[in-house]
């Protein structure tokens, strides 16, 4: 049985970090790609970032990028998203997601999520 576990949310000020970390179990991890994607109330949830089998590619969303770092560990079956200069705007629930494409349509898992909340 497939499990995401995603840790490391919580309220920061605007300008400040966070790392999200998302623990994967139940398959051979370094076979798929992970990304993180997030939902704001109110809104469809959306690609943040994305990163290869082998971690050697990775993929953000314009809204992150030069911000955020998504990195893996295939040895530890983790991956890790550095945040920093956070902004009001990137409050919202933030899922793993386990997939052969990156894609939300081309994740099979899902983590079942961590709040960030960022104060202006």
């Amino acid at each position: 049985q497939v499990q995401l576990v995603e840790s490391g949310g919580g309220l920061v000020q605007a300008g400040g970090s966070l790392r999200l970390s998302c623990a994967a179990s139940g398959r051979t991890f370094s076979m798929y790609v992970m990304g993180w994607f997030r939902q704001a109330p109110g809104n469809e949830r959306e690609f943040v970032a994305g990163i290869r089998r082998s971690g050697d590619s990775t993929y953000y969303a314009d809204s992150v990028k030069g911000r955020f770092t998504i990195s893996r560990d295939n040895a530890k079956n983790t991956v890790v998203l550095q945040m920093n200069r956070l902004k009001p705007e990137d409050t919202a629930v933030y899922y793993c997601g386990q997939g052969k494409i990156l894609s939300i349509r081309g994740m099979d898992y899902w983590g079942k999520g961590t709040l960030v909340t960022v104060s202006s």
